[in-house]
């Protein structure tokens, strides 16, 4: 991690809590401020205008995201600028999004094609993808057709056509799938860690039969899992952000991220059961951070994608290795075993 680490979070911690405080306030103002204290180019080196951190900083920066319910794409814009500034690229001036898929072709300076899952992609003024081992920049406004959806808690998540764009591209080697999953799994911590503090101050204030009911040992055991499921999720973010910079990650970002969609559906389902009904109105809030959950867990990756990734991996390098390999991938100084997973 960077050595303004802590300034760094604390800033963050601030500046998310007071934009997710004001439910009124409409996007552009909050992106507005997300983007002048610089947090999209915290992944862009110091020499090309960013911040200069690491995936360390991105990390524990996604999970105050997170924790704070921040309704906006952070994620895919520190993603999208780390991809051009690695690519050569020039950044493009407005909000930058991140397509999670790209499917298409590339004739010279121009893409035929669609980009799915574009986080505020009706709003984006530029989109990046990969294609091909090439970074794509390309304009929202040159979409022929722009196809408008949302995840479960009701942010966009748009789908967006082009023929024959014009676009500006560079090589790369980096998979925007696998960092937004290394991206999610920080949130889905965050949010994972929200959650849990509602439910035990929910359980220490929430009086039935004459006591609250974060005395009786039923509650007890349930929010001691949860805090088990909050806590593996953290380390296992913090881990693969270290192997990210290490060189090699694929093994502990398939992990973790396998880790947290399991962990996400304990989470929402524990906050819930603890909070009875009042967890289900609109009003009291739960579900800003139980509805990201279900939404981030399906978001990059499923369980069932990161596990028979994980497993194909495992299987291909045989029993005798699995103990051997997860050693070895745990010293920092381990430069990563031979061959790859993603």
């Amino acid at each position: 991690m960077s050595d303004s680490h802590t300034m760094l979070c604390d800033a963050a911690d601030r500046l998310f809590a007071d934009l997710a405080a004001d439910q009124k306030l409409e996007f552009a103002p909050l992106w507005r401020q997300l983007d002048e204290a610089g947090f999209p180019s915290l992944l862009v080196s110091e020499a090309g205008g960013g911040f200069g951190g690491d995936w360390p900083d991105a990390v524990a920066v996604l999970r105050l995201a997170g924790y704070h319910a921040l309704p906006a794409p952070l994620a895919e814009a520190m993603i999208a600028a780390h991809l051009l500034h690695g690519a050569g690229v020039p950044p493009a001036d407005g909000m930058t999004g991140l397509a999670a898929s790209c499917e298409g072709r590339l004739d010279g300076s121009h893409f035929t094609g669609r980009l799915t899952s574009v986080a505020w992609g009706r709003i984006a003024e530029t989109i990046v993808a990969v294609l091909d081992g090439r970074v794509l920049r390309v304009r929202r406004e040159a979409a022929r057709e722009i196809q408008l959806s949302h995840n479960p808690t009701g942010e966009p998540r748009d789908t967006l056509y082009f023929d024959h764009a014009a676009v500006i591209s560079g090589e790369t080697t980096a998979d925007p799938f696998v960092l937004g999953a290394l991206a999610r799994t920080a949130m889905i911590a965050g949010a994972l860690d929200a959650a849990l503090a509602r439910s035990v101050a929910y359980a220490n204030e929430r009086v039935q039969f004459g006591k609250p009911i974060g005395r009786f040992q039923a509650v007890q055991q349930n929010l001691a899992v949860f805090a088990e499921e909050a806590a593996a999720v953290n380390c296992a973010a913090q881990a693969a952000a270290r192997a990210v910079d290490r060189g090699d990650a694929g093994f502990e970002i398939a992990a973790a991220k396998l880790r947290a969609n399991m962990a996400a559906g304990v989470g929402h389902a524990t906050a819930h059961q603890i909070h009875g009904a009042i967890g289900f109105t609109f009003e009291y809030g739960l579900h800003r951070w139980t509805g990201r959950l279900v939404s981030w867990a399906s978001e990059f990756g499923s369980e069932r994608t990161w596990a028979e990734r994980l497993g194909g991996h495992v299987a291909a390098r045989g029993p005798d290795e699995l103990w051997n390999d997860i050693a070895s991938r745990s010293d920092a100084d381990f430069a990563g075993m031979s061959g790859s997973l993603l």
